[in-house]
């Protein structure tokens, strides 16, 4: 019976996928990705969040990040939903799959994962050929990048979140992951959530040379420890591209700014 059951799945596994026709992308990067495959033609309709691509102004809205419009999705009769982990909630997901949607989450926590999500996305959509080509640039892209800016210790770097209260980036976040690239480890790495709340306390026992934050006012608040390595080398950088958020081929370009920030880093 074992044997009979192990060759139904291997058949399965076997069997081609069938390319989609209709896809609704529930986030910005998964949307992204769809242009970078050269497969915009097969979006549908868009969750809002953030600015949207000037080619796909046309594109019906199905709600805000976080706040899908069932209505209007369902109306757009897809065959594919792609989303990232935080786009809806928990029972609108539970609630797509009981309809019987297609629903693929991309949630890479590494670079290399994200690479691998350009193959695979563009096999599902019929784009096999772009994903495995965007793939390898992009590896290729990385692997220069860690050449050029391997250090022989790496800059202990805090990427702040936010300020009140005060947020991170956990070690499973794929920009932490980032930050190795050019050279540089998160002082948090070791915390699993994707943004965990921590402490002014904790950051000053870890003293990192460099703080990275999203708004100057952040950055300036460091400056009432003089002794922090960071303030004491004038190391409070804004995050020099906004493009380190979404995780598609656009992020090594982000990735590159990044890494030449942190190079002039003392």
């Amino acid at each position: 019976m074992m044997r009979g059951l192990l060759v139904c799945l291997l058949t399965l596994l076997a069997w081609p996928v069938t390319a989609v026709e209709r896809v609704v992308s529930l986030a910005p990067s998964v949307t992204e990705i769809m242009l970078e495959l050269d497969a915009g033609e097969l979006l549908v309709g868009l969750l809002d969040g953030g600015v949207r691509p000037p080619q796909l102004a046309h594109l019906p809205s199905v709600g805000q990040f976080g706040q899908l419009e069932m209505e209007s999705l369902l109306r757009l009769q897809p065959d594919l939903l792609v989303l990232g982990p935080d786009s809806i909630s928990m029972a609108q997901r539970q609630q797509l799959q009981a309809m019987g949607l297609q629903l693929w989450v991309v949630e890479p926590r590494k670079l290399t994962g994200l690479a691998e999500q350009f193959a695979e996305v563009g096999q599902r959509i019929g784009r096999a050929e772009q994903g495995r080509r965007l793939q390898a640039r992009f590896n290729r892209g990385l692997a220069e990048l860690r050449q050029r800016y391997a250090r022989s210790r790496p800059l202990r770097l805090f990427y702040q979140v936010w300020d009140v209260p005060l947020y991170t980036l956990g070690g499973q976040q794929i920009i932490s992951d980032a930050l190795g690239v050019c050279g540089a480890e998160n002082i948090f790495a070791e915390l699993s959530l994707p943004a965990p709340q921590v402490s002014v306390e904790a950051v000053l026992a870890r003293n990192p040379e460099v703080i990275l934050a999203g708004a100057q006012g952040q950055l300036d608040a460091w400056r009432i420890w003089p002794g922090l390595a960071a303030v004491e080398r004038e190391q409070l950088w804004l995050v020099p591209d906004d493009g380190l958020e979404r995780p598609s081929f656009q992020m090594l370009g982000a990735l590159g700014k990044l890494c030449e920030r942190l190079g002039a880093a003392r």
